[in-house]
């Protein structure tokens, strides 16, 4: 294999768990970059958030969040980026919650930003916007569910929960960034990148009681009896990332195609299976 060197940064994350053992295989030498404790000789623990990164590799995973990738990139010798932002820049752009629609337009805001840097310092760039991510038990959506029915037996919703949802797990974009990166058709391009099953959110919720070995128990609730409850559970931090546009979402189709990147690099996400 050629020799490759390359930075991850965000390595300790859902993806880079899945990408770091990926990079090796496919003959990368990795330096991960995580504000965690470093795990062996190949991580170095930085917050990005504060310190100057020592960028002497040509080639960035970037997967912390993508508002820190502009001044990562400012003045360093990388000519190829592949970096996550999230389908979320389009569906909470009308959310009815302000902090959703400011992270929405954050991520607007970012991708312009390292597009735009990127044509200047002549980088060659590929942005994956995945939808709802799984696969560690550290996300905030299906790993949450599943928590939430260990301890209490059930799982509440608004209405019927039949809004769509395409869950992806973090194996699969690791893969999509391996595979982007040895296809030359994907660069500077974006691409959405969904879960291979699309399902109702009810449908996924009695996926995930019967993962547990358990038997769904699902119970609807209305609205204004879920809003009063998140109120009162939201000071928890636990509980801090919930909201009521969250839940009502429940019944939203929140469906992203990814046909460009099967075209474009022959990405292949699996079914469900939490």
């Amino acid at each position: 294999m050629d020799f490759k060197h390359a930075i991850v940064t965000g390595a300790s994350n859902q993806i880079g768990r899945f990408l770091l053992p990926r990079l090796e295989a496919d003959g990368f030498e990795i330096t991960a970059i995580s504000r965690q404790a470093a795990i062996n000789k190949t991580w170095l623990q930085i917050d990005i958030t504060k310190n100057i990164l020592p960028l002497n590799s040509k080639i960035l995973f970037h997967i912390a969040p993508l508002s820190l990738l502009p001044q990562l990139l400012a003045n360093s010798n990388i000519k190829r980026v592949i970096t996550f932002s999230s389908t979320s820049r389009f569906s909470k752009t009308s959310s009815s919650d302000t902090k959703e629609q400011q992270i929405a337009a954050q991520l607007t805001e970012a991708e312009t930003q390292v597009i735009d840097l990127c044509k200047t310092q002549q980088i060659a760039w590929t942005i994956f916007r995945p939808t709802l991510i799984y696969g560690c038990g550290i996300d905030k959506n299906v790993s949450f569910i599943a928590k939430f029915i260990r301890r209490f037996g059930f799982f509440p919703i608004v209405g019927n929960g039949m809004g769509l949802r395409q869950p992806v797990h973090a194996d699969d974009l690791a893969t999509a960034c391996i595979q982007a990166y040895n296809c030359s058709v994907t660069i500077n391009k974006a691409y959405n990148l969904s879960g291979g099953q699309t399902l109702i959110y009810h449908e996924m919720v009695e996926a995930i009681f019967h993962s547990l070995g358990k038997k769904p128990r699902i119970i609807s609730i209305p609205l204004f009896v879920f809003k009063i409850l998140i109120r009162s559970i939201a000071c928890l931090p636990k509980f801090s990332h919930l909201s009521t546009a969250m839940i009502t979402r429940i019944n939203q189709n929140l469906c992203f195609d990814h046909t460009a990147a099967y075209n474009d690099f022959g990405y292949q996400p699996r079914t469900f299976h939490p």
